[in-house]
């Protein structure tokens, strides 16, 4: 029996076998593997780290001039496009396979180590706790979701705006034009699909010994390697269920959970603990933070040979380690951000997180950290050998604990579905030209794939050496982010241009052939269906076939498009942007002083979405005449534009 499939068979196909190529050279040479990639990423790190850093700290300002240029005013979608999702969910969704699990596994560990082991500050000390919650804030923070953002707005702004497949490929279209349908293309997704794989594997490998740890700790379950896969097992058929039931019904409703009892979650320990005094300290936190930020965003230890293993050892992991995660993370937000504006997207996928990632850390970490000084030492210890089990541990000294403790677990479990199916999905989008209404059998194999690779590394010791390998892929990733940038910001240039040439402010008067009264009775006249209809055969259709006569006289190729409730005019202009103009049908609510619930607008569109203006009433000479002016501003438009 033939399956039914959607994917691109090169892109899928090399995929897979890449992916069994490497995993077996993994296995099978596993301590060869570990050496080469251990060394590699020694060398990267030594002889690019400066590159790593800059190039983080160039995203970062890249992302803070969209937020805050002209160009934050363009919406990744078509002008009139609306979004999807609530604040709330689509913030949930996009911190849920950003760094949820991360949190979770860090916001008790992280803190407790710099605090014990800090690069410039004595040991335990004051400073050492300032130190600690600084640095922690500086690897989670604005850095990490400036990658993220960099690389969503750059594949939905190509996605949804110009029409291109919502994969890796399309962040190129400015570089290399065409090229990213051929093999080019498909040699980019290919990458980016390993590249999702094994990052997202090796993560949920970890991740799951957290899980384990949850189940010892509550149920004194045994930590073993047969049971970590159990889990995973166990886990993956969730991730199947989740995934093949869409993003609405499984991600979405996932995610809003989890959020929910995440802020509860913080809230418990925040009012069961020292209230006053992690507030206050929450404050300081994060002026020391903001304060410092520059400094560490530049700082290399060039001057402080003694430090740059620990700056290997932690910023420059954490660094490289969102940028390999980056396609993965960022197709996946792009793909539930349509229909934001630039500055919205960016003003709620890097505050927002950030904020909260702020606050989590605070309420853990400055917990953690008193606890050590009031003597339970202990804490300091597991988080450094063991930080799967820390959170744990930590919880352990609270009231409630194991209903916290059970919150806990439910919550890592969550998060390792969440990341697994988003995962899944963007997997299965890289490998279908970015569609995303493919058979489900499709989204399963790669669940199930996922689920696979992380317990057949777990099983053989193998998760080291692929999360070094996948840390060394950072290297052309930041050359290639950077790139996609630079064409964003050219493209973005000839959009700001277009918005601003096509200016509706001055609406065309109607025709001077009807009377004030006339024009008025139509700008206060509520349609219905019918007489919608009737304006469209009357009126916009012989306006349309007349002028598109003429263009065709002019020796252009023009053509009349209908679709439903929609018809339009599309030029063609070969290699420079194409030019449309079409009326679309919306009901909408009728004013107070209307009889009827609704009634019907013809809205003028163009290419990059609704004008917002209606035309019903107008007579035809006036809409040829509006067809005629947007004509001459998108001429202008190509004319300021060219070269």
């Amino acid at each position: 029996m033939k399956f039914k499939h959607a994917f691109s068979p090169f892109v899928f196909y090399v995929s897979v076998a890449l992916l069994f190529i490497i995993l077996a050279f993994s296995l099978l040479y596993h301590d060869e593997a570990l050496g080469i990639f251990k060394a590699l990423q020694a060398y990267f790190t030594a002889k690019f780290g400066w590159f790593y850093v800059l190039g983080a700290t160039i995203i970062f300002f890249a992302v803070m001039f969209l937020l805050f240029s002209r160009f934050g005013l363009i919406k990744l979608g078509s002008d009139h496009s609306t979004p999807k999702y609530s604040n709330a969910s689509w913030f949930a969704m996009l911190f849920a396979a950003g760094m949820g699990i991360g949190i979770m596994f860090f916001g008790v560990a992280e803190p407790v180590m710099h605090y014990l082991a800090p690069p410039s500050a004595e040991a335990g000390s004051m400073e050492a706790a300032k130190e600690a919650m600084k640095i922690t804030f500086f690897h989670w923070g604005l850095n990490a979701w400036a990658i993220y953002s960099a690389v969503a707005v750059v594949l939905a702004f190509f996605a949804f705006r110009h029409k291109l497949p919502l994969t890796l490929r399309s962040a190129f279209y400015p570089l290399v034009g065409d090229k990213i349908y051929g093999r080019f293309g498909d040699m980019v997704d290919v990458f980016a699909v390993i590249a999702t794989l094994f990052g997202v594997a090796t993560s949920l490998g970890f991740g799951v010994l957290q899980i384990n740890a949850g189940f010892a700790h509550l149920f004194g379950f045994s930590m073993t390697v047969g049971m970590q896969i159990a889990t995973i097992a166990i886990i993956t058929l969730f991730v199947s269920i989740s995934v093949s039931s869409g993003i609405d019904k499984g991600i979405k409703l996932l995610s809003n959970a989890n959020m929910i009892l995440a802020v509860f979650f913080v809230l418990f320990v925040l009012f069961l603990g020292n209230t006053t005094g992690i507030l206050k300290d929450l404050v300081e936190n994060t002026g020391n933070y903001l304060a410092s930020f520059i400094g560490d965003t530049f700082n290399l230890y060039a001057y402080e040979k003694q430090n740059e293993a620990w700056l290997g050892g932690w910023t420059l992991f954490y660094w490289t380690w969102w940028i390999s995660w980056s396609p993965f993370v960022g197709l996946f937000i792009a793909k539930i951000s349509q229909g934001r504006t630039i500055r919205e997207f960016i003003t709620g996928a890097l505050f927002v997180p950030t904020g909260f990632t702020i606050v989590w850390m605070s309420v853990f970490g400055n917990s953690a950290i008193e606890l050590i000084n009031g003597g339970f030492g202990e804490l300091g210890r597991v988080s450094s050998e063991n930080s799967s089990l820390a959170i744990f541990l930590f919880l352990e000294q609270f009231p409630l604990s194991n209903l916290l403790s059970g919150i806990a677990l439910i919550m890592v479990v969550l998060f390792f579905i969440t990341s697994a199916d988003s995962a899944a999905m963007v997997m299965d989008m890289l490998c279908s030209r970015g569609k995303d209404a493919t058979p489900k059998w499709q989204k399963i194999f790669w669940a199930v794939i996922i689920g696979l690779v992380a317990s057949v590394l777990l099983y053989s010791g193998g998760l080291e050496a692929l999360q070094s390998m996948t840390m060394l892929w950072a290297l052309p990733l930041a050359v290639l982010i950077l790139g996609s940038l630079f064409g964003l910001f050219r493209a973005l240039r000839v959009d700001s241009e277009k918005k601003y040439t096509q200016d509706v402010a001055n609406l065309p008067i109607l025709s001077g052939s009807k009377s004030w009264k006339e024009r008025l009775e139509a700008i206060i006249n509520t349609p219905d269906y019918s007489e919608a209809k009737d304006f469209l055969k009357a009126v916009v259709k012989p306006a349309f076939s007349e002028i598109c006569d003429e263009f065709i006289k002019n020796n252009l190729n023009a053509k009349i498009v209908e679709n439903g409730s929609k018809i339009h005019i599309h030029i063609d202009h070969g290699s420079e942007r194409d030019f449309v103009y079409g009326v679309r049908f919306i009901e909408t609510s009728t004013p107070d002083y209307a009889m009827s619930d609704s009634y019907y607008r013809a809205e003028v569109y163009l290419l990059e979405g609704g004008r917002d203006y209606d035309v019903i009433g107008w007579s035809k000479q006036a809409l040829i005449n509006d067809v005629v002016e947007q004509y001459r501003k998108h001429m202008h438009f190509l004319h300021k534009t060219r070269g």
